[in-house]
């Protein structure tokens, strides 16, 4: 992949963008093994393969610069504004949107903020597309004191780009680099962005998590589905669920199964999803998900686990040991504290195991690990 904001040292987030492609996986896969080198894998699988630029289906944009003249990307460590509307990551359906949205900023008023200053109102645009072709954008204001001067220009920016079918307003007062804040506003009826991966219908809600490489997210899950397949099981759990990819893929009319996630945004998603498949034994909540389990005196043949960057963590550990259901599915974005996990499930060997190249030309990539245990079904 060519950048120029790369070539120019203007970008450095693609850290391994001068590497070839084939050498990136192959590195990719050797940490991966140099990682679970103190435990027999049954089986590695090839590396699932990504699309080299053009693969995001979400930008997260600072916006700098002035109302009448906004820069959408980033800032340099130095705070110096660097545009990356034209960043080779973004389908090429992006670009428009963004030449749109420079000119409605003015109409509304959001004055940009201004970091050194602490002055402005629109800190953030978040675009996000579905593979089905609409988009869902999001404006992370500082306040609502614009608010009312952003519902009166937005009919202008629906009609330029009516693929912008969820659109919102998330309130961030805080002067820290954080992306937003708790409070989201509606601004359009419809607030769940439809998408479909291997035919099952998924949602996006304006503060649910999503995959950002749509094309491998779609592999992972039908791979866990065709692994869960050849189980002989009929219930289970899908701890850290999300918007329920992993589950819903895997449930069948006859599996009992439950989701559990933190967020209540993205268990509405699921529930939705879950009844529009007709899924009357699949069951959704957001709870804490290691609460949720080891709350519980009994565990289902199959344990399913996609948790954030730190892992599962010790207690989940020893509570699956304790419990020793049959199976477990790890699905990890962090190799690392995947493989602290499985070194503390001494009971279980690990059958099978692939990656998942969801972030080309960095180091980061999905692994998904079936655990079996120890001297139960093979």
């Amino acid at each position: 992949m060519h950048c120029a904001l790369y070539d120019a040292g203007r970008c450095r987030s693609c850290q391994w963008l001068e590497k070839p492609y084939p050498q990136q996986l192959s590195d990719k896969q050797s940490l991966l093994e140099q990682l679970l080198a103190q435990m027999p894998v049954a089986e590695y699988l090839s590396p699932v393969t990504s699309a080299q630029q053009g693969f995001r289906n979400k930008a997260k944009m600072v916006v700098s610069g002035s109302v009448e003249r906004p820069i959408f990307g980033m800032l340099a460590r130095d705070g110096e504004p660097i545009d990356l509307c034209d960043c080779p990551l973004y389908p090429a359906s992006f670009a428009p949107v963004f030449e749109v949205l420079k000119p409605f900023i003015a109409r509304a008023g959001l004055t940009p903020y201004n970091v050194a200053r602490k002055r402005g109102e629109l800190k953030f645009l978040l675009l996000t597309e579905s593979s089905q072709g609409g988009m869902m954008l999001r404006f992370v204001l500082r306040s609502t004191s614009k608010l009312e001067q952003l519902r009166a220009a937005l009919p202008w920016l629906q009609q330029q780009l009516p693929q912008l079918t969820v659109i919102s307003t998330n309130i961030q007062p805080v002067h820290m680099a954080i992306l937003e804040g708790d409070e989201e506003i509606a601004l359009t009826p419809d607030q769940a962005l439809a998408e479909r991966f291997n035919q099952v219908p998924l949602y996006i809600r304006p503060q649910s998590f999503f995959q950002t490489n749509p094309q491998v997210a779609a592999d992972l899950y039908a791979t866990a589905r065709d692994w869960v397949a050849e189980l002989p099981v009929t219930s289970m759990w899908d701890l850290f669920c999300g918007v329920g990819g992993f589950g819903l893929h895997c449930a069948t009319p006859e599996m009992q199964l439950t989701g559990i996630e933190i967020s209540a945004e993205a268990i509405a998603c699921a529930q939705q999803s879950a009844k529009q498949l007709g899924l009357d034994k699949v069951s959704f909540a957001a709870l804490d998900s290691t609460q949720f389990a080891t709350s519980r005196e009994q565990v289902p043949q199959l344990v399913l686990v996609n948790p954030p960057r730190r892992g599962i963590g010790a207690e989940l550990c020893a509570y699956l040991s304790e419990m020793a259901p049959d199976y477990i599915l790890y699905s990890s974005c962090n190799p690392s504290t995947m493989a602290q996990d499985i070194a503390r499930l001494a009971d279980y060997a690990v059958s099978r195991v692939q990656l998942f190249d969801m972030f080309p030309h960095t180091a980061h990539f999905e692994v998904l690990t079936l655990l079996i245990k120890k001297g139960g079904a093979a």
